[in-house]
């Protein structure tokens, strides 16, 4: 049953260039904008050469958050989704920067992979363009990587994730503020190398419309129209005419095209030069903008999320299926530590939908790493839930995921080793006490279901309290609790079954 919530719902992008919040009510079966912030924070210009954050970029998004986080103040928790991209996942010093940005913005900011971006940005295109069925290009220039995707309605088919953006390959070439035909050339080889790698499958496949979503495609667009070079669109003779009054112009700071925001100006020679090695690289003939992007993608993936249309579910059916999953013992297992979670999650403050949810895709895949070997195959899990594009997950609910897959089974290795940062430790500490259990309970693979068992949940201990009489008509089920208890003794656990 979907949740009751009040209609209105936000989105926050701290992209690589700009920081964008859109916020949007529902109306008629689909999202109606009602409010849109927008500002050049140009975060990716302020990593240094270790990929630290400098002060004054932080400070600037600092305050930026807080303005977001006025107008924020009086909506749900549950309607807001905050996104970090490119740049936050290079950067070294993210988990101190998030600490003081999630409090500004007085909400949690997730850090999403290049391919979760891809497939977010082109669900945010596909609801803002009118569907014919065929297959689509999706391009974004974002500050610090690109985003190309093939897909037909609002199904992803090819995604990447390129490491070059308007910032980058700005400063790379036009960090003085100099343009020339020689740098001009020279930045469009290096987006074009980018580029070499997609080229053949994608033009194999082909497509029958190229959409640009980006604030860099959009600028080109409104000035190759303004100034004639194109009717509608975007054509490689437009981007030709544009490159040559960049030529003209000299200078970034010269720079006079009706259309160009002067804020965008010392990104735009970047983008251009990205712009037309895409065109080059891929043979695209004409280019639509779109104004949605990433936002509108998740706005249109928080609703899904609300009204139980959760991608994420999908994604981990696909992963059962894809890697044999025995989906008989994956049911019992989450199935029990489900039973378990609502007896503890009010004595150990778990959240029943953020973590039941990670719980139970954690017992469903438990196993996966059986499909390359049973030795060490919760090993063999951690890294393929660590590695994998899982669609809908964020960074942090993916290697939470691998987390508890990895740690399910014989030592537990500690979590501080294992990318988690340290105030979910505690959250994801009980997870793995939950699953680990349930596993133990189910480790005969047995049809028979298991009696009813009463929990007793303490800060550092779980009692559990079989019917009379059960463990000792299962002396291996009481064995496999004994070895669990020890295993969990050496983490200062208690787990106390009678």
């Amino acid at each position: 049953m979907a949740r009751e919530t009040p209609d209105t719902y936000t989105a926050v992008d701290l992209g690589s260039n700009s920081f964008h919040m859109v916020v949007a009510r529902q109306a008629g079966g689909r999202l109606q904008v009602v409010d849109r912030m927008k500002e050049m924070v140009r975060l990716a210009g302020g990593l240094d050469a270790q990929s630290h954050l400098r002060g004054e970029v932080i400070e600037r998004a600092i305050a930026c958050l807080q303005r977001f986080g006025q107008r924020l103040a009086d909506v749900p928790a549950d309607n807001v989704c905050a996104v970090g991209t490119n740049t936050l996942r290079k950067a070294r010093n993210r988990d101190e920067f998030l600490v003081r940005a999630q409090a500004a913005l007085g909400h949690r900011i997730d850090i999403i992979s290049g391919a979760e971006e891809a497939r977010l940005i082109y669900l945010g295109v596909s609801h803002s363009i009118d569907g014919n069925g065929g297959r689509r290009l999706v391009m974004d220039i974002g500050g610090g990587s690109t985003e190309v995707i093939l897909g037909r309605q609002f199904d992803p088919e090819l995604l990447e994730s390129l490491y070059i953006g308007c910032v980058g390959m700005s400063q790379e070439f036009f960090a003085d503020g100099r343009i020339d035909a020689p740098r001009l050339r020279a930045a469009r080889l290096a987006a074009r190398q980018e580029f070499e790698h997609i080229e053949e499958p994608y033009r194999r496949i082909g497509w029958d419309s190229a959409i640009g979503a980006s604030g860099t495609i959009i600028a080109v667009r409104d000035i190759v129209v303004r100034h004639g070079w194109c009717d509608e669109g975007i054509t490689p003779a437009a981007i030709e005419a544009l490159e040559r009054a960049l030529i003209a112009a000299g200078r970034v700071d010269a720079l006079a095209l009706d259309g160009l925001d002067p804020e965008r100006a010392p990104v735009f020679p970047g983008g251009v030069a990205i712009l037309a090695a895409a065109f080059e690289s891929l043979g695209i003939d004409r280019m639509r903008a779109s104004s949605g992007a990433l936002r509108e993608g998740l706005l249109y993936d928080l609703l899904g999320r609300l009204h139980d249309a959760d991608v994420r579910e999908r994604t981990v059916a696909d992963l059962e299926r894809r890697y044999d999953v025995d989906a008989e013992q994956a049911d019992r297992v989450a199935a029990t530590a489900n039973a378990l979670f609502e007896q503890v999650a009010p004595a150990w403050q778990l959240d029943p939908d953020d973590d039941g949810r990670l719980l139970r895709w954690a017992a469903r895949l438990h196993e996966i790493g059986l499909c390359i070997s049973h030795g060490q195959y919760h090993r063999h899990g951690d890294y393929l839930l660590r590695n994998l594009d899982l669609a809908g997950f964020t960074r942090g609910e993916q290697v939470t995921l691998a987390t508890l897959v990895r740690a399910h089974r014989r030592k537990l290795p500690a979590l501080d080793s294992l990318g988690l940062p340290n105030d979910a430790q505690r959250r994801v500490r009980a997870l793995i006490v939950l699953l680990r259990t349930a596993v133990v309970l189910h480790r005969s693979r047995a049809r028979t279901a298991l009696p009813p068992v009463i929990v007793e949940a303490r800060e550092s201990a779980l009692k559990l309290r079989f019917p009379d009489g059960w463990l000792d008509a299962h002396p291996l089920s009481r064995a496999d609790l004994a070895e669990e208890a020890d295993y969990l003794k050496a983490i200062g656990f208690k787990l106390k079954p009678r």
